[in-house]
């Protein structure tokens, strides 16, 4: 069967799969419904479609289901663990699937900045956010450590359930060895 001989990446990285994923992000647990109102501009059959191939994968865990209309409403929540990339399937990967990979990814990116421009963001002082580069010097362990406070913080603000006050936000990183100029 063709699903089950999806890669991680080929699973994830592909453009609708990776907006669902993105959807669930937080802790987050949908219907399909719900699911539909967050990504309005895809297609239901495609939506359920992909959700479905999530499911099968173990990317989206059913975790209630109720009966509407005579038909099975299922809620998902993300399984972050099968979600993810590992370091072993991204080692596996050719030169050219990375590129396409980072290319999704970059698509998906804009994608999403569009989106909040045209949902009436673009003062990112107000909304405090913001896009920039900046480079550090660190030994491997330097850096080792840094990723692991990093996870840690950012972990303790994942954690944070929605409530008054508290605004959805992505946090995007892209990590690469610079070459020296």
């Amino acid at each position: 069967m063709g699903m089950s001989s999806l890669g991680a990446g080929d699973l994830l990285l592909h453009p609708v799969r990776l907006r669902i994923v993105q959807a669930f992000l937080g802790g987050r647990t949908l219907t399909t419904g719900e699911l539909r109102e967050a990504l309005p501009d895809v297609p239901a059959a495609t939506l359920y479609r992909q959700v479905a191939t999530l499911a099968a994968h173990d990317v989206l865990r059913t975790v209630a289901e109720r009966r509407v209309r005579g038909a099975v409403e299922r809620t998902y929540r993300l399984n972050e663990a099968a979600a993810t990339v590992n370091a072993e399937a991204a080692a596996a990967m050719s030169p050219d699937e990375h590129r396409q990979a980072f290319l999704t990814f970059v698509a998906q990116l804009l994608a999403d900045f569009d989106r909040y421009l045209d949902a009436g963001g673009g003062d990112l002082g107000r909304d405090l956010g913001g896009y920039r580069q900046s480079a550090f010097h660190a030994t491997d362990e330097e850096l080792t450590e840094f990723l692991t406070r990093l996870r840690a913080l950012f972990g303790e603000y994942a954690a944070r359930e929605p409530g008054p006050g508290r605004v959805r936000r992505l946090l995007t990183t892209v990590l690469l060895p610079a070459p020296d100029s």
